[in-house]
């Protein structure tokens, strides 16, 4: 038997001993009068003398160091990313609850009534007068509650991560907060919050690759979506001039530290404006979504300070220039060339080789918040023309410490330019590229009524979520993602033995 199968014999065999005190091992419903982050608001500043006369306080959560003493013994509970300590003494409590104290293991979760009080060394504490028993753990805490640091463990065991590293609760609190200020400013602002279909018979929004399932009833392949932009412009044809949707999307693409194939986005849509109006939009939403998250505009990342007190506005073609890598760099003149980015790339067109020219040199440096704008139409098939140059369209990308995390464009309501594009993409399509948009027959018809001016943008909440914690993995910021699956861990089996 391992070192590991013994210690969860022995936590077994405690169930029994617990339920001999009159415990239930996995406990019942438990009314707390403060949380463990409550009370340290509320008492951690007051004196040993103004917590007389008694504080008295209920309280639950998770036993996270034990030290007996003789007759009596702490402990600290941790709940909430908040850790109190507990002061309990043999002659100051029923009998079978200073038992039950003995009987404790790190992990398992307990309540607890008493007064507060201040310890010779000064800690705010609790002295017990009744213990409770709520759940059992039948597994070891991580050493002292820190130290899990194998980066597959805690990707795999979120939940004993989330234990573990308080630091971690800390990101997706965060995380809470972006998304609640990317609502609050979003509906401040007259959006309304949608929701559009995940399973879709015509992908589209996107260049992407989609999963494929299948639906039996209807003997029908659908795709989970890439984007619900298609959907979300089909409410401003209907009359809903500011929608938004936050929304999953799903991509059958590679996983790195950037990139997980089931992703968070907020995409939004307002009719009567264009991209330039998107443009002052994104600038002051970043601006206040660092202030809500973070308490400010400058925000550490990795060994960089972020700015989003305001966005900076380049063209791609002067991206190219100013961030080429190595001698004889191209001019202006270069850039908007097609004879020279063809021959320069060995694409088969001009905004397809200018787009991969952008992404070799410039993408990577762009650190401070950036919005790139002016985009070739042929990796832009949703995207309304320049009016300067019909060689572009109207859209912008955000890119911060060099990642993209938001795009945006003028719409394209024009039907039969939107049929046109959709043509070339299925040319796309049967060159090889499998992202190449579908037809949408739908879609099309929707906009023969009539769509108003509209301006749209997506922002990734994952990446933006990176940016606003200091995490250099988009796994960091996910609580669950994708990975390999693993080995057979044996736990279901352990639990069967003890079933029957």
């Amino acid at each position: 038997m391992s070192l590991e199968d013994g210690l969860f014999e022995q936590r077994v065999a405690r169930i029994s001993e617990i339920e001999a005190l009159g415990y239930l091992p996995f406990g019942k419903r438990f009314d707390f009068t403060h949380t463990v982050p409550e009370i340290l608001s509320d008492y951690s500043e007051k004196t040993a003398e103004q917590l007389v006369p008694e504080i008295r306080v209920t309280v639950a959560g998770r036993v996270q160091t034990k030290r007996p003493m003789g007759k009596a013994g702490f402990m600290h509970i941790q709940q909430n990313g908040g850790k109190l300590q507990l002061y309990i003494r043999k002659d100051g409590v029923p009998e079978r609850d200073y038992a039950l104290f003995g009987l404790l293991d790190l992990g398992d979760i307990v309540g607890a009534e008493g007064y507060l009080f201040r310890t010779r060394t000064g800690e705010l504490s609790l002295h017990v007068e009744k213990l409770e028993f709520l759940s059992k753990t039948l597994l070891a805490m991580p050493e002292k509650f820190h130290g899990l640091e194998d980066v597959e463990t805690r990707y795999r065991q979120r939940y004993l991560d989330l234990i573990a590293n308080q630091e971690v609760r800390g990101v997706f609190v965060t995380r809470a907060k972006i998304i609640a200020s990317i609502r609050r400013q979003l509906e401040s602002r007259g959006f309304i919050e949608v929701e559009t279909p995940m399973l879709q018979a015509i992908y589209g929004g996107a260049a992407a690759r989609p999963f494929v399932t299948h639906h039996n009833t209807l003997d029908i392949d659908l795709y989970m979506r890439i984007a619900p932009e298609l959907y979300l412009k089909r409410l401003i044809v209907g009359g809903f001039d500011r929608v938004y949707e936050i929304n999953r999307n799903f991509r059958n693409e590679g996983i790195s530290t950037r990139h997980n194939p089931e992703f968070t986005m907020v995409e939004f849509y307002q009719a009567y404006t264009d991209y330039k109006g998107l443009m002052d939009f994104s600038e002051e939403l970043l601006r206040q979504l660092a202030i809500d998250a973070t308490g400010g505009t400058s925000v550490p990342f990795g060994d960089q300070t972020l700015d989003f007190s305001v966005l900076r506005r380049i063209t791609m073609r002067q991206a190219v220039v100013e961030y080429w890598d190595g001698d004889g760099g191209p001019t202006m003149d270069n850039v908007r060339d097609p004879e020279w980015l063809i021959s320069a790339t060995g694409k088969a067109t001009a905004g397809e080789a200018l787009a991969h020219l952008f992404e070799v040199h410039a993408e990577r440096k762009l650190i401070q918040p950036t919005v790139v704008y002016e985009f070739p139409i042929e990796i832009s098939p949703l995207a309304n023309n320049n009016p300067d140059d019909p060689a572009m369209v109207d859209r912008f990308e955000i890119f911060i410490a060099g990642m993209e995390i938001g795009n945006a464009f003028t719409e394209l309501n024009n039907p039969i330019e939107q049929r046109r594009r959709f043509d070339a993409q299925l040319d796309m399509r049967e060159r090889g590229d499998d992202e190449a948009h579908q037809m949408d027959e739908d879609y099309l018809r929707a906009m023969s009524y009539g769509m108003p001016p509209t301006a749209g943008e997506g922002l990734g909440i994952d990446r933006l979520t990176m940016l606003l914690t200091n995490s250099q993995s988009i796994r960091d910021v996910i609580l669950f993602p994708l990975l390999r699956p693993e080995g057979e861990i044996g736990m279901a089996d352990k639990l069967r033995r003890l079933g029957g």
